[in-house]
């Protein structure tokens, strides 16, 4: 499975007409894999497409998720947030689950068979950060990627701190819709102290 970067929506060519959960195959408009950047140094995580997302298959472009990309924006890596397609040197915008259902959130057996998908776009990226967006993507995250159990893990708790992953760094965030004014400016502090690091640098926009 190469890159294709003349793409940001799905350069990894993954199945757009997935077939593995009835449920959400009935309801889903689009199969909303990642966008972005794909020499990306941060990697972004969402649960599910919400239904802005799953109308145009761009990750975070729903009405409840596109303050994303307001942060992005603060920390130059979003060009144009309210762009269709949104420019986002060295980040990368994905999710647990691909397929939106209008009234629940995915199970676990939904959350199974899309981990193929996330797994080989971390694996095919291989980011410096993660960054769950939300309580499930954290706990996606933990299980693969960190010693942690998920039910330690607090996605308020832990917003705006640093865990130390296998091969990874993973930054949590509470879902932007519902952070406070302070809790917003504590996750740009801390990320863009991370951002200081040098990050920019040592991946981010190159070709693949």
């Amino acid at each position: 499975m190469d890159a294709n970067q003349e793409s940001m929506s799905n350069p990894f060519g993954m199945d757009e007409a997935c077939q593995n959960c009835d449920a959400l195959c009935a309801t889903r408009e689009t199969v909303v894999h990642g966008y972005g950047d794909v020499g990306a140094e941060f990697l972004f995580l969402g649960p599910a497409p919400s239904e802005g997302a799953d109308a145009s298959g761009i990750p975070f472009t729903g009405e409840r998720e596109r303050e994303l990309l307001d942060i992005l924006t603060a920390v130059d890596m979003c060009e144009d947030p309210d762009a269709d397609e949104p420019a986002l040197p060295n980040a990368f915008l994905t999710y647990v689950t691909r397929c939106r259902h209008p009234d629940r959130e995915a199970t676990e057996e939904e959350v199974v068979n899309c981990e193929p998908y996330l797994n080989s776009e971390i694996r095919m990226i291989n980011p410096e950060i993660l960054v769950p967006v939300g309580q499930r993507p954290l706990e996606e995250l933990a299980f693969e990627y960190t010693t942690e159990r998920a039910e330690d893990l607090d996605v308020t708790e832990r917003h705006a701190t640093t865990i130390r992953g296998r091969g990874f760094e993973i930054i949590p965030m509470m879902a932007p819709v519902e952070q406070t004014d302070e809790e917003r400016t504590a996750f740009l502090d801390h990320f863009s102290e991370t951002l200081g690091r040098d990050y920019r640098q040592t991946k981010g926009r190159r070709g693949r």
